[in-house]
Parts: structure tokens; sequence; C-alpha cells
């Protein structure tokens, strides 16, 4: 008995240290991003739960700069690639070098470490080089390990990508692969600000003095508030529900009119994991220790839009992956008790 009840205390602990930990975090966000609340929310709960993201708006939205702001207040290691079209795999793995022993003059490959190897890797503009490139970080998100040569080698945790993209301009950049697409948690879209949002951003990066973030998190810290995370309790019939969203978005003989007409590839498996997990980093961060079929909904469009494929219907009708997500709210039944 005294076994548990010291659990359940060490529990409310890390749960109380989150709880400050997200608070820092946004205080120090907010001395240098204006609004994008809900852009922010979902960049946090995606590390709390240890997954990737990308983030998909056009030029001057800050997109690069909230990446860079975050790892300055995360006691983290933090490296950025800029993507291009002459980037090379080993541009980003690394590669075997062939090094001399001043001692024994004897000559041996040595691996020199790419820029994968941190603990948050900005992706900017990842859209901009070929699907081969591109193709380099699959390992490193799915298994936190890079192959070289034949030799494999483990990459320190925690481990987050962080992509950007630009949705609007198309010479120059290379669709993301549909497997490396659903290695991402999400896909954040970041939209214009309010007038008066637009003005203070101006008002506030257009004088001498720029603003100083503290440091908070560290890499430890991260890694067993993503443990915690893993224990919140979720009831049946909310991960059923998730699980419902996902296979609804197929287009099978059973799913809706609406997905036969426009998908012709629905959302996998990973979906409804990352549905069920982001779902309980958001209720620790709501201040519950309970997942609700509201958490599910609000991150449905972020983890479906990316996963769900549209035909050719779609496109002429231009219908989007968000109309069919939201249709798809609409249509999936919740459960009567809405736990």
């Amino acid at each position: 008995m005294e076994k548990i009840q010291q659990a359940v205390n060490e529990e409310a602990v890390m749960v109380d240290k989150l709880k400050h930990g997200n608070k820092q975090i946004l205080a120090e966000l907010r001395k240098v991003i204006v609004a994008q609340d809900a852009v922010v929310e979902q960049v946090l709960i995606c590390l709390l739960v240890g997954g990737h993201s990308m983030i998909t708006g056009v030029p001057g939205l800050a997109k690069t700069l909230l990446i860079k702001t975050l790892a300055g207040i995360l006691d983290l290691r933090f490296k950025r690639i800029q993507f291009t079209p002459d980037l090379m795999p080993a541009d980003i793995t690394g590669t075997d070098i062939i090094q001399e022993d001043i001692t024994t003059g004897k000559r041996q490959l040595t691996f020199i470490k790419g820029p994968v190897f941190t603990n948050i890797l900005l992706a900017d503009e990842i859209n901009r080089t070929p699907p081969k490139t591109q193709a380099a970080l699959l390992e490193a998100m799915e298994e936190l390990q890079v192959t070289v040569q034949g030799l494999t080698y483990p990459m320190e945790r925690p481990f987050f990508v962080l992509a950007t993209q630009n949705p609007i301009e198309l010479e120059g950049t290379y669709p993301l692969p549909e497997a490396q697409l659903d290695r991402f948690m999400f896909n954040i879209i970041i939209e214009y600000l309010s007038a008066d949002d637009e003005l203070q951003v101006v008002n506030e990066t257009t004088v001498l003095k720029q603003p100083e973030v503290a440091r908070t998190i560290s890499g430890p810290e991260m890694i067993e508030f993503q443990k915690l995370v893993r224990r919140v309790p979720i009831p049946e019939s909310v991960s059923r529900y998730a699980v419902s969203l996902v296979r609804a978005s197929r287009p099978t003989n059973g799913s809706f009119d609406f997905v036969k007409e426009w998908v012709s590839w629905g959302a996998s498996p990973r979906a409804a994991q990352y549905l069920v997990l982001g779902g309980k980093a958001r209720a620790l961060l709501h201040g519950r220790f309970n997942v609700s079929i509201e958490d599910v909904q609000a991150l449905a469009y972020p983890v479906l839009r990316h996963r769900i494929l549209t035909n050719f219907h779609a496109e002429s009708q231009k219908v989007t992956t968000d109309d069919i997500v939201r249709r798809l709210l609409e249509a999936v039944p919740t459960p009567k008790s809405g736990l």
C-alpha cells in the first residue's frame, strides 16, 4: 500500500512539474511569438509525445522563428538544415572519411556525424530537396538511429524533427513521399494574424532591443514528461472513437459515401496512435489526468490532414483534406457518455 501511495505522490509531483514547465515555456515564447496559441499548443503536445511536426504556412509567418525560439527555451542541443535541391543524404546523416593515425601512420575510415545527431532538428523548407535526400531522415525519425555503410549509429534521446514548408511556391519543390509524411505526428497549419496582432509584431520587431529567452526544461526532464504522458488513463470509449475516426477515413466498402468519392487512401493505424497520445498530452496541458472526446477531436485536423490522400474528384471539386476531416467529425458517432 505504501508503494502505491508513493507512486501516486511521485506522479502528482511530475504533473505539477509539467504544469510549471509549460507555464515557463509559454511565458518565454510570448516574449517573441505573438498569438498563434493553437500552433504553440500543438508543437508542445508533439514534444511531450516524442513525435515530429511539420509546420506549413506562407513565408513571413514566423515558422522558423517559432522553432528556433523553442529550441532556445529548452535546454537541448539544436541544429538547423536548410534544405536545398543540391543537398545530399550524407549532408544530413554524416559520412565516413579517411583519417590517418598520427602515432601509427595507418589510415582508417572514421564516421563524422551529420547535423541529424542532435535533440531538436529544424528541417527548414523540407520540400525543397529531392525525395532521395528527404528519405535520409526516415530511419532517424522512426528508429532513432542512422545506418551508414552497414554500420548503425544510435542517436541521443530526446530527438525531434520540426520541419517547415511553403504551400504556395511550387517551383523547385518536391512533394514529400507518403511514407515520410506518415512519420510526422502533426501537420500544423499556421495562418495569418489578426490586424491587432500583426500591428504588435511590427511594433516589437522594428525596435533596437530584442527579447532574450531563458532556458527551462532539460532533456532528461522532457523524457520523464514523455513517460508521464503515456501513463495518463484513457476510457475505452475514447480510444475506440479515435480508431473509428481513423478507419472511417479509408475508402472501404463500409465507409461513408463522401470518403469513397473523394479519398484514394485513408489514414494509417499510426494516426489513431497519435490521436490517443496527443489527447493524453493535451489533457495534461489542460490540467486533467484523463482524456476526453474533445481532446481527440481537437487534434483530428493536424493528425489526419496529411494522411488522407485525395483523388481527382476531390481536386476537381476543390475539396481539401480539412474538408474531409470536418465531414468525418460530423459523421462518426461519438460515445453517448461523452467521456
